[in-house]
């Protein structure tokens, strides 16, 4: 004859709750964890709320989808790789304001869009500012494909660097400055972002050059 187990005992309903709070605890906290490593990115420069109205007042006609911001994200660690592969971040170009534009030759807006980047890289790239094209064509072959698509438009103004991994695209999706291609950041001298654009915009117009003179008179 087998003796007959008795049941365990149910948890009582404190401990449950008990429980239940621990878990919901563990949410909080990990959601916190998550907020304050996107907020200690995002306080990586000090907030410039005027440079940004500035950028912000120049941005109108076929520049009114930029956005000035200012709120003090920085992106001086921010990683890339060159033509030939060297590893590079942001950092690398400091001194100059930069025009950061995220592009993928498989993103029909954004070929539509080189044109005018290379024509005003051609007129503006100089010490103190310079049109600084990240190219996405991730995959076997990503790399060949961006550089071909450069030489057969003859884009001399437009260099090649790459985020082949998506790394650097994913940072700004996490903290909710891009979710699409093309997009654009312009950046400060230092790095720090003072105004974003989310799709194509044409640049080689009155109304880009008059975003690229509104940043040049920014005091740095």
């Amino acid at each position: 004859m087998t003796e007959t187990q008795a049941p365990a005992p149910r948890p009582s309903g404190r401990r449950r709750l008990l429980v239940t709070l621990g878990v919901a605890g563990l949410g909080v906290a990990i959601a916190t964890w998550v907020w304050l490593g996107n907020a200690g990115q995002a306080g990586e420069c000090v907030a410039q709320p005027a440079a940004a109205a500035a950028i912000d007042a120049a941005a109108v006609g076929e520049l009114a989808a930029l956005n000035g911001t200012g709120e003090g994200r920085g992106y001086a660690t921010l990683g890339f790789t060159d033509a030939a592969g060297k590893p590079m971040t942001i950092a690398d170009f400091k001194g100059k304001a930069l025009l950061v534009n995220f592009w993928a030759s498989w993103c029909v807006p954004c070929r539509a869009e080189m044109p005018a980047l290379d024509a005003l890289a051609a007129k503006y790239n100089s010490d103190d500012f310079m049109v600084l094209p990240i190219n996405l064509d991730n995959g076997a072959g990503g790399l060949d494909k961006a550089k071909a698509f450069l030489d057969e438009n003859t884009f001399a103004h437009l260099p090649l660097y790459a985020d082949s991994s998506f790394s650097a695209f994913e940072r700004l999706k996490q903290q909710a400055v891009a979710v699409g291609l093309p997009a654009t950041l312009i950046l400060d001298k230092n790095g720090c972002e003072l105004a974003v654009l989310q799709g194509p915009a044409e640049w080689n117009t009155p109304d880009g050059e008059a975003v690229v003179q509104a940043l040049s008179d920014l005091k740095s």
